[in-house]
């Protein structure tokens, strides 16, 4: 017989199912980089991974030292004596806005620099896009840093396009790679997954991190943003159990994510 309110209807159990409770939800990634916040106040590499169940943390390993400013600067005092501006690195734009505004003149974002700009993905595609463009007889000034590789430079002698490259920067390591990486260790433990984001930032953090590893080191999986680095973890005698598709947030949450799911999980 029904209660009061009549016949009750028969219940089942309801199952609730997520991808992540089992497989990844506890599982921490640690990011060697430093953080930069979002417009909604965080940093996008936490928020991709946390969307996926997986707790990051960022712990930065490089640093940067401006160098020969002065001549930069009187170089853009010049802007006719070059075809254009080459821009491959965040700390190159940085160094023109400490020239610009130094010298009260227009704000980069006002000349058609950004840090964030379209890419071209790599020096081969990048030299095809400025021969693309319309030509023109004078050099390109490239303000660059002292880890600078060469091909940029040689794709466009190869192409017959002349460049004038100034070193404005150089990358040095953070001064608290080992007592974070310390911290993180003793309070977190070993991490599921470590990116890098630079073959400099391989280097200077590799060592600490061995150290601190033991023997859990291989059952971590490591990941790179980008083919260079992943180059250079494989040099290192490290496997790469994710390469990022592109150098972005979205990609590189993607990618851990498949690397870090067990067998059988979805």
């Amino acid at each position: 017989m029904g209660g009061p309110e009549g016949p009750q209807e028969p219940r089942f159990p309801i199952i609730v199912f997520s991808p992540y409770k089992d497989c990844q939800a506890i599982m921490k990634v640690l990011l060697l980089k430093d953080a930069k916040e979002d417009d909604c106040g965080q940093d996008p590499y936490i928020r991709e991974l946390g969307l996926y169940g997986l707790e990051a943390t960022l712990i930065p390993v490089l640093s940067f030292e401006f160098l020969s400013l002065p001549s930069f600067s009187e170089k853009l005092s010049h802007p006719e004596d070059y075809g254009g501006l080459i821009f491959t690195s965040p700390r190159a734009v940085e160094a023109a806005q400490l020239c610009l505004e130094k010298n009260n003149k227009t704000e980069v974002s006002k000349i058609g620099l950004d840090t964030e700009g379209e890419t071209c993905g790599n020096a081969e595609k990048l030299a095809e896009y400025i021969c693309s463009r319309e030509s023109s007889a004078l050099p390109l000034l490239f303000p660059c840093g002292n880890l600078k590789r060469e091909i940029l430079p040689k794709a466009l002698k190869d192409k017959g396009i002349a460049m004038e490259s100034v070193t404005v920067y150089q990358t040095i390591p953070h001064p608290g790679i080992q007592g974070n990486l310390n911290s993180y260790y003793s309070q977190q433990g070993v991490p599921a997954s470590i990116t890098f984001f630079s073959p400099s930032g391989l280097t200077y953090s590799l060592k600490h991190i061995q150290e601190l590893s033991g023997d859990n080191i291989d059952q971590i999986k490591f990941a790179a943003i980008g083919p260079t680095t992943a180059h250079a973890l494989a040099a290192q005698g490290l496997p790469v159990s994710c390469t990022a598709e592109s150098p972005t947030p979205q990609a590189l949450a993607t990618g851990i994510r498949k690397a870090l799911q067990p067998h059988g999980c979805c």
